[in-house]
């Protein structure tokens, strides 16, 4: 492909100076010694076809015999690996495995120049001055023991870049299953909870819930991710994935007449055999995902709380048991996938929720349910009234195996559950009704909140969103870690990008988030916040507060909110919308336009975990006191006016070029006092093109380029000269890339959040 390039270059070249009308290896100046004029020389064909194709074996000579270190636009693979065999350069062809592979060595060594796409100059915007990673594109057969890893950026803190490494390959390793979900046997466990009933696939209980599988170890030169932590929120950070290990138990792989999807098949698939030697590939043609999980719940309904129960902590234990020792009840959660009409059903979707359904809800047991709330966007449709058109549009939008999760509802439905008038906007920019979902996204979920009293906790997730790992560790480690933050500096520490190379431990983080805070001269904010126009809820015209005994006066307020569960999750920070250049800012509603805007913040992307008291307190305002804000804003807005327990929760979020530790928290962090928010604010419009290149941002291009590359389809890279934009560049990766035998083979990474993944395989 490069000596294609090169030749096609050449071939250009020469024919533009043989066509032109002006020859242009004349100099450019006008002024010419007048006794030697090249022009002359030319003139005569054959003098010019000789002096033509001179220069033109000069500069094939040049290029030729230019030294290694200057280097053409690289437009080979990014598997950036020279492969050896018994010190020869040529490898053999088998790559399943087996003993022919033994005495392979890889010797890694991503690239260092600031080519390959940056852009260099004093007004390029941030991202674009920085080389693109190639290390996130290396395979399992570069996998290493994790005191071996060594990451392709950043470099550890004096550490000078440790490239090149070598890899010894002898055969592909072994994937392990993974179960983040606790010992539910074991004696510890028996001796604080119920016992927890196995779940099944189906009604004979033959069929077990599969694990998924992950390889122990890391591939070398896999960049670490700039923003957040795995080991801070208590997620793996020592195993990685593959596509057959995350997704094979649930259909990829296989064909429709054995009960998978059919996809996976077009792809490199070396060893993949291994996660189905178990339970074998599973039918998944007739299974009733709401069924199953009903069935769940049935078996282990002894474990939970009851619905009366929800707000009451005094009664999360029941009476002493013959073996003398309470059984602690736990809480359930709701994972409520926001789905709508139209929506294009594929393949890839239907492994993503089968595998949220079986991690989250049947192995754990029913502590979670996964349901749809599916928006019928025609508003004439009669969802509520006739149960045949309710049919009728979930067979034409839904799989079927779905169809007993969904919850159907319609604007027209939420102007009757919310039907007061909401009086003024400060702003309106987007022009939507107020009772639409663009600015309304939460009335649906406020209302499914209302009629389902058996949850405490309230997962808004989205269609585009996808978690490479396990599902049940992400959710329940965020809320374990969401509980035991302090209350105290929380909303400051929540407004800040947390990077750990940058920042160092947690400690030190909290540290400096309270300097930074000391240093505003505003005070940190704790309990409820009052305002010109503020309007008490019913609870509080009661006398009643959200803050927990440990925040009372007298108490050691370093326990302050610790051990207390948060009311919101979200996962992007908690910036002060006020001056901070984002559009929706000022998209305010009910309130008094004549008194100064309330004080509001913000969490871009909806996602995102939401306690019961928070959404009736949302629901509160919107129907009795007709206040309300754009989506993204509402939820955390409402926790901060009426003091219930925020949290940003700082996920690992990589980065797709070598940015410079302290580019990154300017650019992140760029906002007021060091923050996000406020002026400087990287959610401004001007500033949001350095999410471009992050795995977790609504409009992120790197996210699908990244997700697309690990389901093991070529993607063109969107890297050129003016840094790349998606859809440029070269096309790379994919089943012939993966199969050669110089390559590092599929790719394998740490767990992680993608969003948005608009479409999966190349065909859509």
């Amino acid at each position: 492909m490069e000596g294609r390039s090169l030749l096609t270059r050449i071939t250009s070249f020469l024919s533009n100076l043989l066509s032109s009308d002006k020859d242009i290896l004349l100099p450019r100046s006008a002024h010419h010694k007048p006794r030697l004029r090249l022009q002359a020389l030319l003139s005569h064909c054959s003098f010019r076809r000789v002096i033509l194709w001179g220069a033109a074996s000069i500069l094939l000579l040049c290029l030729a015999l230019a030294p290694s270190g200057i280097r053409m636009p690289r437009e080979r693979r990014l598997d950036q690996v020279d492969f050896q065999q018994d010190g020869n350069d040529a490898g053999g062809d088998n790559v399943d495995g087996n003993t022919a592979d033994e005495g392979v060595v890889f010797v890694v060594s991503p690239g260092r120049e600031k080519g390959d796409g940056a852009v260099w100059g004093e007004n390029v915007p941030g991202w674009l001055r920085f080389r693109h990673l190639d290390g996130f594109y290396l395979g399992l057969k570069a996998l290493v023991p994790v005191s071996e890893y060594r990451p392709e950026h950043p470099s550890p803190a004096g550490e000078e870049w440790p490239f090149p490494l070598t890899v010894s390959y002898t055969g592909l390793p072994t994937p392990i299953p993974f179960i983040p979900q606790p010992n539910y046997d074991s004696a510890e466990y028996t001796a604080q909870y119920h016992e927890v009933e196995p779940c099944y696939l189906d009604k004979d209980n033959k069929v077990p819930i599969p694990d998924l599988y992950a390889y122990d170890g890391l591939v070398q030169g896999q960049p670490e991710p700039l923003i957040g932590s795995h080991k801070l929120l208590g997620l793996r950070d020592d195993v990685c994935f593959d596509r057959f290990g995350r997704y094979g138990p649930y259909g990829l792989g296989y064909s429709f007449e054995e009960g998978g999807v059919e996809v996976g098949l077009d792809t490199e698939r070396a060893g993949s055999e291994a996660v189905w030697a178990k339970t074998g590939k599973i039918n998944y043609t007739r299974i009733d995902w709401g069924d199953a999980q009903a069935r769940c719940y049935k078996a282990n309904k002894k474990r939970f709380l009851d619905a009366d129960d929800q707000g009451d902590p005094s009664k999360k234990h029941e009476e002493r048991s013959f073996q003398e020792t309470e059984r602690q009840k736990i809480p359930r959660t709701a994972v409520v996938v926001r789905a709508y009409t139209g929506f294009r059903w594929t393949q890839h979707a239907l492994l993503n929720f089968r595998a949220m359904i079986s991690e989250l809800a049947l192995r754990s047991g029913g502590e979670y349910t996964v349901h749809f709330l599916l928006h019928v966007r025609d508003n004439s449709e009669a969802i509520w009234a006739d149960p045949a058109t309710a049919q009728r549009i979930l067979d034409d939008n839904v799989p079927a195996e779905f169809h007993s999760l969904c919850t159907l509802w319609s604007e027209e439905q939420m102007r009757l559950v919310y039907p007061t008038q909401f009086g003024l906007s400060f702003t309106n920019p987007s022009g939507g009704d107020i009772h639409g979902v663009y600015r309304s996204a939460h009335m649906p979920l406020q209302y499914f909140a209302m009629t389902h009293p058996e949850y405490t906790y309230f997962w808004n997730w989205e269609l585009d969103m996808r978690w490479l790992g396990n599902y049940y560790e992400l959710f329940d480690r965020l809320g374990k870690w969401g509980k035991e933050q302090s209350r105290v500096e929380a909303w400051e520490r929540s407004a800040k990008y947390y990077i750990p190379r940058y920042h160092g431990e947690w400690d030190n983080f909290t540290a400096l988030v309270h300097n930074e805070t000391q240093a505003s001269g505003r005070p940190a904010i704790l309990g409820p916040v009052y305002f010109p126009g503020r309007t008490a809820l019913r609870s509080e015209l009661r006398g009643e507060s959200f803050l927990p005994p440990s925040c009372t006066s007298g108490s050691d307020m370093s326990r302050c909110g610790v051990g207390e569960d948060a009311d919101l999750i979200v996962l992007n920070p908690l910036f002060d919308a006020e001056e901070s250049g984002w559009i929706f800012a000022g998209d305010v509603t009910g309130y008094d336009v004549n008194l100064p805007i309330p004080p509001r913040r913000c969490a871009i992307v909806t996602a995102s975990r939401l306690s019961r008291r928070l959404l009736a307190v949302m629901h509160e305002e919107n129907w009795r006191l007709q206040h309300t804000m754009f989506s993204e804003m509402f939820p955390a807005t409402m926790a901060l006016h009426h003091g219930l327990k925020a949290v940003y929760a700082p996920h690992p979020v990589y980065i797709d070029r070598e940015w410079d530790l302290d580019a990154v928290d300017r650019s992140f962090n760029g906002g007021r006092d060091h923050s996000s928010g406020g002026p400087g604010s990287p959610f401004d419009l001007r500033n949001e093109h350095n999410h471009k290149g992050t795995t977790w941002y609504y409009h992120s291009e790197f996210a699908g380029l990244l997700w697309r590359r690990w389901l093991g389809y070529a993607q063109y890279d969107g890297r050129g000269p003016n840094g790349g934009r998606s859809g440029e560049g070269t096309l790379r990766g994919g089943k012939e890339e993966e199969e050669r035998p110089e390559s590092t083979g599929r790719l394998c990474l740490r767990s992680m959040l993608y969003h948005p993944i608009k479409f999966e395989h190349p065909d859509e």
